[in-house]
């Protein structure tokens, strides 16, 4: 299976290199980026973050696309990152595909949805904070278990997460790295709202193309000068976490966190 794109779409050049764990399809205003890879909960790889990466680059230039939804599957939203591609290709540099993602995203200037159903771990949690609209399945289940394994959170969580769900909250989330599930998400802020998890992505597709009628300078203003004055400090947090990020991965806390996940079993941190 291919991406689904209009052939109308300027994106078409671009994000028809997608693997076909990425899909993307443009229809009436709304370009729906979907990951398809259930077999592996939607974990990701660097190839997908490339694909995501440039398929949000795309919809950004494209005249055609207004709106961009994130969805998953009815069962998972993704569990983060693939680990074994992850620890065969770790992030190197600041041009690394998952940190072309991540600036893609927190650079989009048209509205953001996202459809969640079923679990959204690590960066299938903290993607969401750059959306402007989150609708959950009530199966939604978000953690960011970075601590967990001897790394530090990502995406400009550290920043965004204590704005959206006060110190307290977001230091349980982020320190604990345990889940919390739709209801909390919604409680928070975090979500607008928890729909059965079969009718989540239609909610978001209809939505979406509420949003997708109306005038789409209107639209990019309304976001831009929502979001004034915090671009650049996101920017800087998701550089200044890019880099702990490194230097965490290479140490042995992480080294003993992904040992113990490749071997099924609970890491020691006492010696590290």
């Amino acid at each position: 299976m291919t991406p689904e794109i209009q052939p109308r779409d300027n994106a078409m050049s671009i994000a028809a290199t997608a693997p076909q764990d990425i899909l993307v399809h443009t229809e009436a205003g709304v370009t729906t980026i979907t990951f398809n890879r259930v077999e592996k909960k939607n974990s990701l790889t660097q190839a997908m973050y490339t694909a995501l990466a440039q398929a949000l680059l795309a919809a950004q230039d494209d005249a055609a696309t207004r709106v961009v939804v994130f969805q998953g599957d009815v069962t998972i939203f993704s569990a983060g990152n693939d680990i074994g591609d992850f620890l065969n290709h770790p992030p190197a540099s600041e041009d690394a595909p998952v940190f072309q993602f991540l600036r893609a995203l927190a650079g989009f200037s048209k509205p953001l949805v996202a459809a969640v159903c079923g679990p959204a771990v690590g960066i299938g949690t903290t993607l969401l904070l750059h959306c402007d609209l989150v609708y959950a399945g009530d199966n939604a289940a978000f953690s960011m278990p970075f601590v967990n394994l001897g790394l530090c959170p990502e995406a400009a969580s550290s920043l965004l997460l204590p704005q959206m769900l006060g110190y307290h909250r977001a230091a349980e989330a982020l320190l604990l790295g345990e889940p919390f599930f739709a209801e909390a998400a919604l409680e928070v802020g975090l979500v607008n709202r928890v729909v059965p998890p079969t009718e989540c992505n239609a909610v978001a597709q209809a939505q979406a193309k509420k949003l997708a009628a109306k005038q789409l300078s209107s639209l990019v203003e309304t976001k831009r000068l929502m979001k004034k004055g915090q671009t650049a400090a996101v920017l800087d947090c998701m550089a200044e976490e890019g880099a702990s990020f490194g230097r965490l991965l290479r140490g042995p806390a992480a080294r003993e966190a992904f040992s113990a996940f490749m071997q099924k079993r609970h890491p020691d941190f006492s010696q590290v």
